[in-house]
This record gives C-alpha cells, sequence and structure tokens, in this order.
C-alpha cells in the first residue's frame, strides 16, 4: 500500500500525540466518576474543570459558558432546540441552503412540523445574499443559524453583521462554527454570538466530543435531560478522557494559531495554483480571498468526482468530494448546487482540506499525479474528445 497523504481534514482529522498523551492515563489509572465525592473522583473532576478552561480560553468564553457534548451535530441540536423551546410563540427560523446536514436536515424536520424556515441562498462564490436574510428577519424569528465557516468551500460569512441584526430583532444567533475554531481567531467577545458549536475531532482532538457555547444571560433548555453533569445542562456521566483531549487540543490550537495558519495557506495556495494551472477546465469553487486558510474545492469538468477519488487512492491520496456526511449520495453537493456551479463541473468536485501535518513534499506529489489521473478519466469520458466537450 503506498503511503497515506491525507487532505481530508474537513472531514477529520489524526489526533495529536500530545492530545493522546494527555488523555492516556484517565482510561487506566485516574477513572474515578468526576461526579464522585471522594477524591480519586475530585481529581478527575479538576481536570474536567482544566479542560473547560482551555476550550473557553480557545474563543475567550467564560468556562461556565461551555457545555461539553458527544460532537458538533449534538452542539447544533441541542442549540437549535433550546432556541425555539425559549420562544414557543415565535415559528420562523433563518438558516442557509449551504449548512452542515446537522442544520441543513434538523431544520427540514422544523419546516415539516410547522415552523417557517428561511432559506438563504448565495451567490456563484458561495457568499450569502445578506439583503435576503435581514428581508426575512422579523419579531417572529426566533432563531438565526448560519455557519462560521463553510465545510466544502471553507468560504467565512459575516458573523458580526449577522450577529447585530439578530440581536436588533430579539432573535437568537447561533453558529456552527466546527471548521472555523482552531483555524481562525474566534472571539465571542467581539463576535456577539448566542450560542455557538465546535467539535474535537477538527482540531485533533478525538471523534464523540464536542462542545457547546451558551452565552450568558441566554435562555437554555437541555437537549439531554438527566443528571446534575454540566450544572444540568447536559445529562450523562462526563466522556472525560475526551474532554481532556479537546481541552488539550484547544490550548495547542490556541498557542499555534498564527504560526499553523500562515504555514497552512501557504501549502493551500500552492497546491491550489498547480492545480489550476496544470489541469485545463479546472474551477475553483468559493470565495477565492474570504475563506478557510486550509480549504481548496475545484472542480474538474465532464468527469465524476467518485472516479477521481477512487483513482487518487490508489495512489494513496487522501480526499473528499464533498461533505463527510453526505458521502454515500451520487447526487451532486447541494453546496454546489446552491451555488449555481454548472452541473458537468459539480459532478467532478474535489476538497482538499490540509492540517498541520500536510508536508509542502506531499503537495508536490499530488501535483505530480493529479494531472494524469484526470487525463485519463477524461479520455474515457463519453463528453471529452480532443480537449473539448462533446455537443450533448
Amino acid at each position: 500500500m503506498n503511503p497515506v497523504i491525507y487532505m481530508d481534514n474537513n472531514a477529520t482529522t489524526r489526533v495529536d500525540p500530545e492530545v493522546f498523551q494527555e488523555m492516556a492515563p484517565y482510561f487506566t489509572d485516574y477513572y474515578g466518576n468526576p461526579s464522585s465525592m471522594h477524591t480519586f473522583g475530585g481529581m478527575v473532576g479538576r481536570k474536567i474543570s482544566q479542560a473547560r478552561e482551555q476550550v473557553a480560553a480557545l474563543i475567550n468564553a467564560a468556562p461556565e459558558e461551555i457545555i461539553f457534548t458527544s460532537c458538533g451535530t449534538e452542539s447544533d441540536s441541542t442549540a437549535i432546540r433550546a432556541a425555539l423551546a425559549s420562544s414557543p410563540d415565535k415559528k420562523h427560523i433563518i438558516t442557509t441552503r449551504v449548512e452542515h446536514p446537522a442544520i441543513k436536515n434538523l431544520c427540514e424536520h422544523f419546516e415539516k412540523t410547522g415552523y417557517r424556515v428561511s432559506w438563504v441562498p448565495v451567490d456563484r462564490a458561495g457568499r450569502l445574499d445578506m439583503d435576503f436574510l435581514l428581508d426575512r428577519l422579523t419579531e417572529d424569528t426566533a432563531v438565526v443559524s448560519v455557519m462560521w465557516a463553510n465545510n466544502e468551500t471553507g468560504v467565512l460569512f459575516p458573523m458580526d453583521r449577522i450577529a447585530q441584526a439578530a440581536a436588533e430583532r430579539g432573535a437568537v444567533f447561533h453558529t456552527d462554527a466546527v471548521q472555523a475554531v482552531g483555524k481562525l481567531p474566534v472571539d465571542v467577545k467581539v463576535t456577539a454570538v448566542n450560542m455557538l458549536s465546535l467539535s474535537g475531532h477538527k482540531i485533533h482532538a478525538p471523534k464523540g466530543i464536542g462542545a457547546l457555547y451558551v452565552k450568558k444571560g441566554t435562555k437554555f433548555f437541555p437537549f439531554l435531560i438527566g443528571g446534575h453533569q454540566e450544572r444540568g445542562r447536559r445529562g450523562g456521566t462526563e466522556n472525560t478522557a475526551s474532554i481532556i483531549g479537546l481541552g488539550k487540543a484547544a490550548e495547542m490550537a490556541r498557542t499555534n494559531l498564527t504560526r499553523d495558519t500562515a504555514r497552512i495557506r501557504s501549502l493551500r495556495d500552492k497546491l491550489e495554483n498547480g492545480i489550476l494551472e496544470n489541469i485545463p477546465h479546472a474551477l475553483l469553487n468559493g470565495d477565492k480571498e474570504n475563506r478557510l486558510p486550509n480549504t481548496v474545492n475545484i472542480s474538474f469538468e465532464y468527469i465524476e468526482g467518485e472516479a477521481i477519488l477512487l483513482m487518487m487512492d490508489q495512489m494513496g491520496i487522501c480526499a473528499s468530494s464533498g461533505s463527510a456526511c453526505t458521502s454515500g449520495s451520487l447526487e451532486p453537493s447541494h453546496v454546489l448546487r446552491a451555488m449555481g456551479v454548472p452541473f458537468t463541473a459539480a459532478h467532478g468536485s474535489i476538497r482538499f482540506s490540509l492540517s498541520i501535518y500536510n508536508t509542502e513534499e506531499e503537495i508536490d506529489f499530488v501535483l505530480e499525479k493529479l494531472p494524469p489521473i484526470i487525463d485519463r478519466l477524461r479520455q474515457m469520458s463519453p463528453f471529452w474528445k480532443g480537449g473539448s466537450c462533446k455537443a450533448q
């Protein structure tokens, strides 16, 4: 098997060895229940408190504003459900056409149960139609949920402007910041969101752990009702080792953010420019400037993305055709469809998402192997002949 060149970090990331080392003792040595009264359990409880402080520091929140959850999806569901429960007379939700399935599918569910949902469109570069959003924001709007950064294209949305508009109308503002936290500076004191979701496995912590920021003063109703854990806001025995891992990963992300961001952006730009310069009929999807530093989404016209992924996989190159949560579908990405990407290109879209572990040598390898893969697939395509598209 070829060595793995992993460029699918928006789907999940490698657990950092320092994170794993921090977690390890809490599986076998310090296994007490953090809610127990004895000293053995209390020691674990104090370590969870430290992790809460570390996560809070990453987004400039207060520790008591952090609720640990099982993942970003749980954080999203908890936020939306809490916002609706806190304003039972309001029956309007605003979200976007390019949200992660954790928000998109939940809002579609509420649409079937009597809520009105306004789906904010985007332009060809994936930028929000802010006039559409502002025009539909009314006193009946219970919650506005807009992702901080798109998971497929990396496009960033105007958080400050949306937060201000929502506050002026008395609506709760939630953001799915799973892809942004740890890759960009996120400061909830500057951007006045009411609730914010994040996930551990996007920042080199383990899978199965996430967090929800709830601003002080925001009305909140728990999704999981049970014991007194998380100050009564999320019942269930704490996932101790993973919480500690998330805390360590958050601390490392905050400490190294400026350095890592610059290096990753440089690698991404080299990859992107090399592809666009050497492969004809390759189109960049998304706003070139206003996006995550690690993400590039490119469509290769007249061929299937799945075929590209399979041939890259044979070379040991791991990438994605969109969200990992929709990878079982043969339909073009709902994000690219919302952006108006032509059908001949949407089916051939590939997302490369980098991390601190990627190297310049890996970028060079991809730039060497990808052009012949695209050329070979196009020669096999019924829609491609002699370097151009056949009439259809």
